[in-house]
C-alpha cells in the first residue's frame, strides 16, 4: 500500500539571517514559504454559493463573473471559464512560471479538472451535513499565523497585497477541513487503530533497523478516463519539466495533487521502497537527493517523486535546541558612528538580557512584533545560515547570548535546551498517525472515485 505523509511540510519555520556575520532569528522565510503555497487558493466561486450568515471571513469579496462561457457543469453547479483562467494564473504566478496566454493554456484542461474534482467534494460534504464553520476556519487561520510568527490579520493581507481576495484562501480552508471530516467519517471503525496493531507496526519498523529510507515528495495526477491519459501525460510532464526549472515542489503538489498529502505541499514523510508501487520503489533507490523523476504510471494515474533525503530505518542522530529570542526594533536607519537615542537604549535593554534564563528572555519579548519561541526544537545542523548555526552552537544552556546587533534592531538569543536523540526511532504515537494516514488516503482516493463515477460531468470546450 503506498504510505501517506509522514510529517507536515510546515512543521518547522526556518531560520535566516539578513547578513551572514549577524544573527537574525525570523520566521519571515517560513512565511513566504508558507505564502507560495497558501496563495494557490482557489477562486471564491470555485464553492458552491453559502447564504451570507455562514460565510468565512471577508465573505464579502466580489466573486467572478458568471456571464462568461461555461466550461463545465457538475451536478448543476457551473465552473467559468474566468474560474479556470484564474487559478491557472495564480498558480503561474506563484509559481514564477509568469502569467502569459500559452502558460494559461497549458495548465488549462488539468485546473479544469481540478475545479471539477473541488465541486465534488465540497458537494458530497454538504450532502451529508459535516460541519464547518466560520470559526473553524477563522480558527485554521490564526494557526497558520500563529506557526509562522505572524500578528492576526496579517496573513489576510499579505493575500491582499498581493491582489488575492482573503475570501480565495478561506474557501480552500473550508473545503479542507470538510473533505478531512468526512473521510475520517467514512472510516467510521477503521479510523480506531488498537494497541495491538500499533505494537506489531512498531515491532515490524524495528526489525527493518539498518535498511534504507528515503524522505520523499510526491504529486499524484490521477486518470480516470483512459480516453484523456495522453493530455494527462503531457500534462505531468510539463509539471516535472517546471519543476526542474525551479517551481517549488510543495507549490505544485498543493496545487494539482489529487493525494491527501498535497494538503502538506506533497511530504510522503520517510518511507521505505516497498511502500512505493513497485514501478516508483526500483526508481528511488536510483535516485541522488535533490532529484526529481520523470512520472511513473501507476494504478489510478500518474506519480510524480522528488527525493529529499536517504537514511538507514532506525538511525538517524540528532541534535536539537529549543530557543527563546527577544528583538528590540530600530525606529530608524542605523549609523554605527551615530546611534541614535532609541538605538542605544535598544542596546542597553538587550545588554541587561546578557547571561540571564530562558523565561526572562521570553517576558522580554511579550508584545514584540517576532515569536520568543521561533519554531519548538530545531535540528542543529541544518539551521541556515552557518554563521547563526555556530552562534546557537557555542551558547551555553540556559544563558542568553550578547546583543547581536543587526541593521533593524538588535537581538538576544538564549538556547534553552541540547540534546541529541535518534529522530528514526518510531514511537506508538508516530506509528498510530502512519497507520491512520494511510487509511485516510485510501479512502479519500475511493471516495473521489465513486463520486466521480456517479456524477453527471458535462464538459464544454
Amino acid at each position: 500500500m503506498r504510505r501517506a505523509l509522514a510529517r507536515p511540510v510546515f512543521a518547522q519555520p526556518g531560520l535566516q539571517t539578513r547578513l551572514p556575520a549577524r544573527a537574525l532569528l525570523s520566521a519571515f522565510a517560513a512565511t513566504q514559504a508558507l505564502a507560495a503555497v497558501l496563495l494557490l487558493a482557489q477562486p471564491a466561486a470555485a464553492q458552491p454559493r453559502r447564504p451570507a450568515a455562514a460565510a468565512a471571513p471577508e465573505a464579502t469579496a466580489a466573486a467572478p463573473s458568471q456571464t462568461n462561457r461555461i466550461v463545465a457543469v457538475v451536478n448543476g453547479d457551473i465552473v467559468t471559464a474566468t474560474e479556470v483562467a484564474g487559478r491557472a494564473r495564480l498558480f503561474a504566478l506563484n509559481a514564477n512560471m509568469g502569467g502569459a496566454g500559452d502558460v494559461v493554456e497549458r495548465l488549462r484542461p488539468q485546473v479544469t479538472r481540478l475545479l471539477v474534482d473541488e465541486r465534488l467534494r465540497m458537494q458530497e460534504v454538504q450532502r451529508r451535513g459535516i460541519p464547518v464553520t466560520d470559526e473553524d476556519v477563522a480558527e485554521a487561520v490564526r494557526e497558520i499565523e500563529g506557526r509562522n510568527g505572524l500578528p492576526p490579520g496579517a496573513l489576510a493581507n499579505q493575500l491582499r497585497a498581493s491582489g488575492i481576495a482573503p475570501r480565495a484562501l478561506y474557501d480552500q480552508i473550508r473545503n479542507q477541513i470538510g473533505w478531512s471530516r468526512l473521510v475520517r467519517q467514512q472510516l467510521g471503525q477503521q479510523g480506531q487503530i488498537g494497541n495491538s496493531e500499533i505494537a506489531d507496526f512498531v515491532a515490524a519498523h524495528k526489525a527493518r533497523t539498518g535498511e534504507p529510507e528515503y524522505l520523499v515528495s510526491e504529486i499524484f495526477v490521477p486518470v480516470d478516463d483512459p480516453a484523456a491519459e495522453p493530455e494527462v501525460r503531457r500534462f505531468v510532464d510539463d509539471v516535472v519539466a517546471q519543476l526542474r526549472r525551479g517551481v517549488p515542489f510543495p507549490a505544485a503538489a498543493t496545487q494539482f495533487s489529487q493525494s491527501q498529502t498535497a494538503l502538506q505541499g506533497g511530504d510522503m514523510g520517510w518511507t521505505r521502497p516497498d511502500e512505493f508501487d513497485p514501478a516508483v520503489g526500483s526508481i528511488v533507490g536510483q535516485m541522488p537527493p535533490g532529484a526529481i523523476a520523470n512520472p511513473v504510471r501507476v494504478p489510478g494515474g500518474f506519480q510524480i517523486i522528488a527525493l529529499r533525503q536517504k537514511r538507514e530505518t532506525g538511525r538517524e542522530l540528532a541534535t536539537l535546541v529549543t530557543l527563546r529570542q527577544a528583538f528590540f526594533p530600530f525606529t530608524s536607519a542605523l549609523n554605527p558612528q551615530a546611534p541614535t537615542d532609541q538605538q542605544r537604549q535598544a542596546v542597553e535593554r538587550a545588554r541587561a538580557l546578557e547571561g540571564r534564563a530562558c523565561p526572562a528572555v521570553e517576558a522580554a519579548a511579550r508584545g514584540g512584533d517576532r515569536p520568543a519561541d521561533p519554531g519548538g526544537a530545531l535540528r542543529l545542523d541544518t539551521m541556515q545560515p552557518p554563521a547563526l548555526r555556530n552562534i546557537v552552537s557555542s551558547l551555553p544552556v540556559g544563558r542568553a547570548s550578547q546583543p547581536l546587533v543587526t541593521p533593524e534592531g538588535v537581538l538576544v538569543l538564549a538556547v534553552c535546551t541540547r540534546d541529541t536523540r535518534n529522530l528514526a526511532e518510531l514511537s506508538p504515537d508516530a506509528a498510530r498517525g502512519q497507520i491512520l494516514r494511510d487509511r485516510v488516503e485510501l479512502s479519500s482516493r475511493q471516495l473521489q472515485r465513486d463520486l466521480r463515477r456517479r456524477a453527471q460531468i458535462d464538459m464544454r470546450s
